[in-house]
């Protein structure tokens, strides 16, 4: 039995036992005979659906929209059935938490906000039957129903499979350096030139995030018009020190106070301040390098922001460029545990001198993409983050070289960062 084969059946027997509990939970009010043959026959079908549905499948796809939808549906079941048990919930109570369920998964605000309304109308629609309609079945038919729904509303999907277990080389926009524990911090770039080895150097004096802007020349950017001003800050960048001022959206704070609380902090990465007060504290940029053996130009380069006092990380970005179809780009890789997060930004000018890094382009490569390192192959496996974009503009305004990094999710923006940039003396 090869692997592929063993991973079908793997999946075929977990669709089975989803199937079989949800076909009991939906007919567990006719009896438990009913409850017995339902179990039977959601196994069955479920298990028939997804072997299809795997057969289909083509390597690096995700099963296809129908069987996933069909999945969700059965697995709402079993929670419906409990919930109309412990609490006797009636079909508009069911309906609205499974649609806020099912909004809540699809993670983009505009479905988060449709889920609750959308089920609490379908529970009442089921509310309307002369018949009482048993939970399971108002849960499992809200979920079908939104998610149906959602599909042909939100036809744009957000997130799709890249590549599965593909090597470093097939995929040049990704930054393919992870953590290699669970928390990131400042020292990262010390501990992986402990793994590859080469000469690290710490907070490396008059280095760039760059080496040079001609890297990323191409039909539509030309180095040379660039503002010196603005090109010394990314060849040279720890000539500068940085003065930071975010402006949060409200929507978001709520949600970004608990994902720092919960993810950024423990882990050492991300953790982006939350008001002007607390820039206040100060902050520390520094770049640390790599250089491998044999080599005289900077293998790796990491850029570190932290708070001076404690020096907390807020971001552990490394930096690299690449050419591709005779134009140049950015991929900045965060690292994460077993992974990282990148994003590939396309250089384009900004009136003025300025230079702005976009991942909002219609070429192939620029966008943000979430990688799984295996740890022994070395081999990735990618997802595309469509929903999210963000946008560096740095120019020179009054004479001041300052920059603009807004952030954007499902088309919602949601942070600027305002930076300054001062000479350091």
């Amino acid at each position: 039995m090869t692997a592929g084969s063993g991973q079908r059946n793997g999946s075929v027997a977990a669709a089975a036992v989803i199937g079989g509990v949800a076909g009991a939970a939906l007919a567990a009010h006719r009896g438990a005979r009913a409850a017995g043959i339902g179990a039977l026959a959601g196994a069955a079908g479920l298990a028939v659906s997804e072997r299809i549905a795997r057969a289909r499948q083509k390597p690096g796809e995700i099963p296809p929209l129908w069987q996933r939808i069909a999945t969700s549906a059965a697995l709402v079941a079993p929670l419906g059935w409990a919930a109309g048990r412990v609490t006797g919930a009636g079909p508009v109570a069911v309906g609205a938490a499974t649609g806020a369920l099912g909004g809540l998964l699809g993670v983009r605000p505009q479905k988060v906000l449709l889920g609750p309304v959308f089920g609490a109308a379908v529970g009442r629609a089921l509310a309307a039957n002369r018949r009482p309609v048993p939970a399971a079945v108002v849960a499992s038919a809200t979920m079908l129903a939104y998610r149906v729904a959602s599909s042909l509303v939100f036809r744009d999907a957000q997130v799709t499979l890249l590549a599965d277990r593909v090597r470093a080389e097939d995929l040049p926009f990704v930054v393919p350096l992870e953590a290699r524990s669970r928390y990131v911090g400042t020292g990262y770039v010390r501990q992986l030139a402990d793994v590859i080895g080469g000469r690290y150097v710490a907070d490396a004096p008059d280095v760039g995030i760059v080496a040079s802007l001609d890297e990323l020349r191409g039909p539509d950017f030309d180095p040379s018009i660039v503002d010196t001003r603005v090109r010394e800050f990314y060849e040279h960048t720890t000539r500068f020190r940085l003065d930071i001022v975010p402006e949060w959206r409200l929507w978001v704070r709520p949600g970004y106070l608990l994902y720092r609380t919960l993810v950024a902090r423990p882990l050492g990465q991300a953790n982006v301040p939350t008001n002007q007060r607390e820039t206040q504290r100060g902050i520390r940029s520094r770049i640390d390098t790599i250089t491998l053996p044999d080599r005289s130009d900077v293998a790796v380069r990491g850029w570190i922001r932290s708070f001076t006092d404690t020096d907390e990380p807020i971001y552990v970005g490394i930096y690299t460029t690449y050419r591709h179809d005779g134009r140049g780009y950015v991929s900045v890789g965060f690292p994460v545990p077993q992974g990282s997060f990148t994003a590939t930004l396309q250089p384009r000018h900004r009136p003025g001198g300025g230079l702005v890094l976009t991942s909002r382009s219609n070429l192939e490569h620029p966008g943000h993409y979430l990688t799984y390192v295996d740890p022994e192959s070395r081999d990735l496996t990618a997802v595309a983050v469509h929903g999210f974009a963000e946008q560096l503009d740095v120019h020179v305004t009054d004479g001041e070289l300052r920059a603009e990094h807004a952030f954007s999710v499902f088309g919602l923006p949601f942070l600027v960062l305002h930076y300054r940039m001062h000479r350091k003396v």
